[in-house]
């Protein structure tokens, strides 16, 4: 049954199960929907219950494949609005486009801006996602948005882990700020790789390690991960300073073969991401393990719904 004072979840076909967790940590049941996929690739949506005037939360990783589950993300908004819906909210576990922040050089598109209009164009009242890759994509739409942190929970799973003389490592200058949540969280130093990438090949080259991190705990830090090069390239250079062992937090796993073929050959112990990705194309291997950021979403979901505070979830969860 749905909760009686008219929330509703629904899944896209992206994230069904972090939505049955949300779901549970609710103590509801998920929304029944139906996606078909016709043999040209026309996607077809449908709802199948009344959601009239209903607080309507659609799940929906945009990844593996990301253009056809960002289509399907808008057809379902348009769905449930048009379904007469009271509210809609896009929960965007993984924004993939969201690396497309930027025109930084000639004749390219700003996709996170493209994507952002057109999810304000389907009806979208409100989104929450997770770990954006840059903070200022907030800002590309005209709707609230609720940027959520898989920092606390990583964190908290690390932590069961004896660490001896932990130091964050940030695997690009770009991520330095990131990391020093991470090391606030875990009561350690920051260290920074030097990383020059000069294509768009994914493959970045780096070239020194800046801070100590001989005889110490190394933990790589960063909101995703696609290749694996970046990991394997710095957690090569960790270990030839000197770096005693060697783990990896990152929320978003987006992992092909390859990429999970290159966390396994590289010196990191153990690699934590979140359940933000669920159909990686791969299987996942046993140096990587899944973390689950259900109780963030829910309970964002929640405050969201009684209109309390967000920010107080990560009081609870030690960030400041």
């Amino acid at each position: 049954m749905m909760a009686a004072d008219g929330i509703a979840v629904f899944a896209g076909s992206g994230s069904v199960q972090l939505t049955d967790k949300i779901c549970r940590y609710l103590d509801i049941s998920r929304g029944k929907n139906q996606v078909l996929t016709f043999s040209e690739g026309n996607t077809f949506v449908r709802v199948l219950e009344n959601v009239r005037g209903r607080h309507v939360y659609i799940v929906q990783s945009t990844v593996f494949p990301a253009n056809d589950n960002f289509m399907e993300l808008l057809f379902w908004i348009d769905a449930l609005k048009r379904a007469s819906a009271e509210s809609v909210t896009a929960v965007i576990p993984y924004f993939s486009y969201g690396k497309g922040d930027k025109k930084d050089e000639p004749r390219v598109s700003i996709r996170a801006r493209v994507c952002a209009d057109a999810i304000e164009v389907a009806g979208a009242d409100r989104v929450v996602t997770m770990d954006l890759h840059a903070a200022q994509i907030q800002g590309f739409f005209r709707v609230p948005v609720d940027n959520l942190y898989g920092m606390p929970v990583l964190c908290d799973r690390i932590q069961q882990v004896e660490l001896v003389d932990p130091v964050v490592v940030a695997p690009d200058a770009g991520f330095v700020k990131g990391a020093r949540a991470y090391a606030s969280r875990l009561g350690a130093p920051v260290a920074i790789a030097d990383k020059e990438r000069s294509a768009h090949d994914e493959h970045a080259e780096v070239l020194h390690i800046i801070g100590e991190v001989r005889d110490r705990t190394a933990i790589i830090v960063d909101d995703s991960i696609m290749s694996g090069g970046t990991l394997e390239e710095v957690s090569i250079k960790l270990a030839e300073k000197g770096a005693k062992e060697i783990y990896a937090l990152i929320t978003h796993g987006a992992l092909g073969q390859a990429a999970v073929d290159r966390v396994d050959r590289s010196p990191v112990r153990k690699l934590f991401i979140t359940d933000t990705i669920e159909n990686q194309p791969a299987t996942l291997s046993r140096k990587i393990e899944v973390v689950s950021v259900a109780a963030v979403f829910g309970e964002a979901i929640r405050r969201i719904h009684h209109r309390q505070s967000i920010s107080e979830i990560f009081t609870q969860w030690g960030q400041h």
